[in-house]
């Protein structure tokens, strides 16, 4: 059996507060994303969450990040907190067009949390489910379908990867998406069920929904963005994460506790933990 590669990270990297405590500190900002990928293997871009970004800050993403690098990239909130799921063509062929495409065969899974208050609803689900591209060709005939917004500021081929599918995980806030039926409907389109350990904040399990990949995010196990993982939680989250491995699945780890900088070294410890006999992670590969 193919044994599962890990992929560990933090959610972004223009923190200031970083600066000395993971950063050097006289690093110019520009450099910060090669520094992270030089000590990680991978990184949520996050700031598509709020808004739409623009070509050439992915294109820099790429080329200031080695060959094997993978960047996950989280969903644009107005498809998830404002509509709520409903309506998504547009707004879901404008967040592919934004320059997500330019990143190839770096472009690892793409992450949508949903709001707290968003209960599953099963046709509102499965229409926003089948709206989203399984691969790189299907996301650029897609991304065509932009609106207005993206005219003359638009990304619509990439340059590679076209042979790998495009993975997706959700990341839920309300418990009805953890009954039988959503689950069932994640199964069925091999969408991610993200456990997402947030303090208690949110809820937090382990099913598994989709074979190919678990996809994993750390918040802080006391105190929800601000607390440091012990070493004996990063021991119980990394013998899950080679459990996964070992059954085939490819793991993706991004820690959000970046408060008080804990991020990037959690991060670094979990690697640490991990078991390198299951398959070498780009990590093993530059140190």
């Amino acid at each position: 059996m193919r044994r599962g590669r890990l992929l560990v990270g933090t959610s972004g990297w223009l923190y200031p507060h970083w600066r000395d405590r993971f950063y050097p500190p006289r690093l110019p900002l520009k450099q910060q994303l090669p520094y992270l990928a030089s000590q990680l293997p991978s990184v949520e871009i996050n700031g598509t969450f709020y808004s739409l970004k623009r070509p050439p800050s992915f294109a820099a993403w790429r080329d200031g990040t080695p060959d094997d690098f993978v960047f996950a990239v989280k969903g644009s909130r107005y498809l998830t907190h404002m509509l709520k799921l409903r309506e998504p063509r547009a707004p879901l062929a404008n967040f592919f067009a934004q320059g997500v495409l330019l990143l190839g065969k770096k472009l690892g899974p793409i992450l949508w949390q949903l709001p707290p208050m968003l209960g599953f609803d099963a046709d509102r689900a499965r229409a926003f489910f089948d709206l989203l591209p399984r691969d790189l060709a299907a996301a650029e005939r897609l991304a065509r379908r932009h609106d207005h917004r993206l005219d003359g500021r638009s990304a619509l081929t990439a340059p590679d990867g076209h042979d790998r599918p495009l993975r997706h995980a959700l990341e839920i806030r309300h418990s009805s998406w953890l009954d039988e039926p959503a689950l069932t409907l994640l199964a069925e389109h091999g969408i991610a069920l993200v456990t997402a350990d947030s303090a208690d904040h949110h809820p937090l399990s382990l099913e598994r929904t989709a074979a190919a990949f678990a996809y994993v995010r750390l918040h802080g196990s006391a105190a929800l963005y601000a607390s440091r993982y012990r070493d004996d939680e990063l021991d119980e989250w990394a013998a899950l994460a080679d459990l996964w491995r070992r059954r085939g699945s490819d793991v993706y780890v991004y820690f959000d506790n970046d408060a008080q900088a804990y991020a990037p070294e959690d991060a670094r410890r979990l690697l640490e933990r991990a078991e390198p006999c299951l398959g070498r992670s780009p990590v093993d590969a530059r140190t």
